[in-house]
């Protein structure tokens, strides 16, 4: 029982973190961006390639890729996203479409197709005692570095101006314009806390498997979409939420599924988000929300 919660907490954390860093934008631009797994491959390939290919310690290495997720969320937006943002809600969603299949092209035409090794130091594969069982260190790594995530974030969101000007403009975002609130610098701060959030999600996920590929943010952006439909996709108490609750079903169904179709587990996940759709189409949590374009 104690290595069940244990896994659970673990994979619930990592979910939370990616469904928080897609809500994150779509708070305020009320854009699903598919660009989001992408800004997860940036990172992993920043592991990839200062760990292979540059003499400096691993923890360096994984700040600069962070660093360089958060900074690739921010020119997608500057680029891309900043130009269309008074045009409809379907060249957004477009556009979106575009930078995620400009960035795969990128990773596949410029470092190679094939997946490639990721050098992680020895915590990743350390194992410790913990509640009279044995568990993988990195998933007392993932619940600790996101409940440090969690905390900052909530301080931030409530205790300054900027997180203030934010929780404004995801509620009445034309309203918070018109008080004076910058609306770029309040949508590229949502999009860089976005990348941040990605490419820490990007170092647990890569953790898992030591490699990295063009295609490696398909399932996170699949996670996310399925949490925040679960969570509340208006909500960022919601997509948390939802990330827990997805963590805690998918382990629930790897051990009470046949072994005959425990392949087809994501099936279930999906039925799941049908029912939820149908019965609580907001979510367990309700986000305040208010149809407007921002511009």
């Amino acid at each position: 029982m104690n290595e069940f919660i244990i896994n659970t907490l673990s994979l619930g954390s990592l979910y939370a973190l990616i469904a928080l860093g897609l809500v994150f934008v779509y708070g305020i631009l009320k854009l699903v961006n598919f660009a989001y797994g992408e800004y997860i491959m940036t990172a992993g390939y920043g592991l990839f390639l200062l760990g292979t290919y540059t003499p400096l310690p691993w923890w360096s290495v994984m700040l600069l890729s962070v660093a360089l997720a958060a900074l690739m969320s921010y020119l997608t937006e500057l680029i891309a996203f900043r130009p269309v943002r008074t045009k409809s809600l379907t060249a957004m969603l477009v556009t979106s479409f575009a930078v995620s299949v400009l960035l795969q092209n990128a990773a596949l035409l410029f470092i190679s197709p094939r997946s490639r090794a990721v050098q992680l130091p020895a915590a990743f594969n350390q194992s410790v005692a913990l509640l009279g069982v044995t568990t993988p260190l990195r998933n007392l790594l993932t619940i600790g570095t996101t409940v440090a995530l969690l905390v900052g974030l909530t301080l931030l969101m409530k205790y300054t101006v900027l997180g203030i000007a934010m929780r404004a403009a995801s509620d009445k975002f034309s309203t918070t314009r018109l008080m004076g609130v910058p609306a770029n610098l309040v949508i590229s701060v949502a999009f860089i806390i976005s990348g941040l959030l990605a490419g820490v999600v990007s170092v647990f996920w890569v953790g898992r498997s030591a490699s990295v590929d063009p295609l490696i943010g398909f399932t996170p952006l699949l996670i996310a979409f399925i949490a925040t439909v679960i969570g509340g996709m208006r909500s960022l108490v919601g997509a948390v939420a939802g990330g827990y609750v997805y963590g805690l079903l998918f382990n629930v169904l790897s051990i009470t599924l046949p072994a005959s179709v425990i392949n087809y587990r994501d099936a279930f996940m999906f039925l799941i988000v049908i029912l939820f759709l149908l019965l609580r189409p907001e979510g367990l949590i309700r986000g305040s929300y208010t149809e407007e374009r921002v511009g």
